[in-house]
């Protein structure tokens, strides 16, 4: 079973202001798919908060799967991928891609999608879109790689012959 921390990041959301449908979304989705949703949290489009938080779901409560969504457009405000990247260890730029590629086909906009996806030691962060639908569509582009990923992260490094078969898929 996967363990994922849901975090919106939005001011409108953190002021109070509008509700907060894409962590909503986001936790139903993960909840559907047998995920158990350990926290879920907003905080502003404010770089420092984003950071301090992602580094608590990942060193101090080891959560192996944290889910961003909010803050990865091209607006002024829009600093999500900058706070991720300054406390990933490494960055997995496939994965933003696929969800670029797979967003592609609901929107034109998802090509302005500034999303990263990185590791900060066992934990696996995904930055995905504000928006209700797009947040949703982007993690089920990449849903099917997030089991790999914190096996490979945990130190479970075997290849399983069902491995060669998704390949072929």
């Amino acid at each position: 079973m996967i363990t994922a921390a849901i975090l919106t990041i939005s001011d409108s959301v953190f002021g109070g202001t509008r509700e907060d449908r894409s962590g909503s979304n986001l936790k139903q989705r993960a909840e559907a798919l047998g995920w158990q949703v350990a926290r879920q949290d907003v905080v502003p489009d404010d770089a420092d908060a984003i950071s301090d938080k992602l580094r608590d779901y990942a060193d101090v409560d080891h959560i192996p799967v944290v889910l961003t969504t909010g803050g990865t457009g091209i607006a002024l405000r829009d600093v999500s991928p900058e706070a991720t990247r300054a406390v990933i260890d490494r960055e997995i730029p496939g994965i933003a891609e696929v969800m670029r590629f797979e967003g592609r086909k609901s929107t034109r906009f998802a090509t302005l999608s500034r999303a990263v996806a990185g590791s900060r030691g066992t934990t696996l962060i995904v930055n995905l879109p504000g928006s209700p639908k797009g947040a949703v569509e982007s993690l089920d582009a990449i849903v099917e790689l997030i089991p790999h990923v914190v096996d490979l992260l945990h130190g479970k490094t075997q290849h399983a012959e069902s491995d060669s078969a998704l390949r072929k898929q």
